[in-house]
């Protein structure tokens, strides 16, 4: 009879198990056929020569793309294109004017703490392709940027031929700070007031009430923004895109764009892929380290 009984609740408990995840199930085989499916297939065609045109058939060539990539002066020259371009618009550009404008708002009236958030949130709600055009006509030669520079009557110049990959992190900083700055807004604002009055009360310059008060409370939040903008950051392929495709030669070509011309335009898909599985790795690389540093703060 215990046997039975057993039995009879062992099976109860599996019945209960299935029902409870019996809803998950439609969740679990979409993710399973439009996520797991593609990405096992990227990582399958890393390791083969797979291209768009002229090839009849495919064949298995282990890590020699990867080996390729390693050996390519372009493949070198993208990776550290996309470093400079990551910790300039978004580790030292969005974060830092994300903060800053946070700070500012606090303290600000009403009526400017509107127009600001306004004028910043319309720029990252924009489409990536549309800012990317905006911010074309913005440093093109016969652009706004060069119209102020001459009605001031200071040299102008071709940025986005001069100073490619500072424009196109320039363009990112102007897209993507609103994020920070709403990160950040929030997180100030649950900073219990009483710290701050107490610290000033007791003589706490300001300089010393944001380095021993303000930035230990914000350390999360500082290290979450930070992981998601990098993140983010190492992706962007439509803004570069659209204001220099990688150019003039190769000055602007991070690595989502060297790979979309590896893949697409020369039809190198295997070759292609492998970058792709480079970039991912870049990416779990600086995740890695935002969240070793989180655990740390615990």
């Amino acid at each position: 009879m215990a046997r039975k009984a057993h039995g009879a609740r062992r099976g109860a408990r599996r019945r209960r198990g299935v029902a409870r995840w019996l809803p998950l199930a439609p969740a679990t085989v979409l993710l399973l056929l439009f996520l797991a499916g593609p990405i096992a297939y990227c990582v399958y065609l890393a390791f083969t020569d797979t291209q768009l045109t002229g090839q009849s058939s495919a064949s298995f060539v282990g890590l020699a793309n990867f080996r390729r990539a390693l050996a390519d002066p372009d493949f070198r020259n993208a990776v550290l294109l996309t470093l400079l371009f990551t910790v300039l618009s978004s580790i030292v550009g969005q974060n830092t004017l994300g903060f800053a404008l946070a700070a500012l708002m606090r303290r600000a009236s009403r009526g400017v703490r509107t127009l600001t958030g306004t004028v910043v949130v319309a720029a990252w709600v924009l489409p990536e392709i549309v800012a990317g055009f905006l911010l074309y006509t913005f440093f093109n030669r016969r652009g706004t940027l060069n119209a102020v520079l001459e009605w001031l009557h200071l040299p102008q110049q071709n940025w986005l031929f001069t100073l490619p990959i500072l424009a196109v992190s320039f363009a990112n900083v102007w897209r993507g700070t609103a994020f920070s700055m709403l990160v950040y807004s929030a997180a100030l604002s649950d900073i219990p007031r009483d710290i701050t009055e107490a610290a000033e009360v007791d003589g706490a310059s300001g300089l010393r009430r944001f380095v021993h008060i303000t930035l230990p409370l914000l350390r999360r939040s500082i290290g979450t923004n930070l992981m998601l903008n990098t993140l983010q950051t190492l992706s962007v392929f439509g803004l570069i895109w659209a204001m220099t495709r990688g150019g003039p030669g190769n000055r602007s070509q991070t690595l989502p764009v060297f790979m979309y011309d590896q893949a697409f335009l020369k039809a190198l898909i295997g070759y292609g892929t492998a970058v792709a599985l480079l970039l991912l790795l870049v990416g779990a690389l600086f995740a890695a380290v935002y969240v070793r540093l989180l655990r740390e703060e615990v």
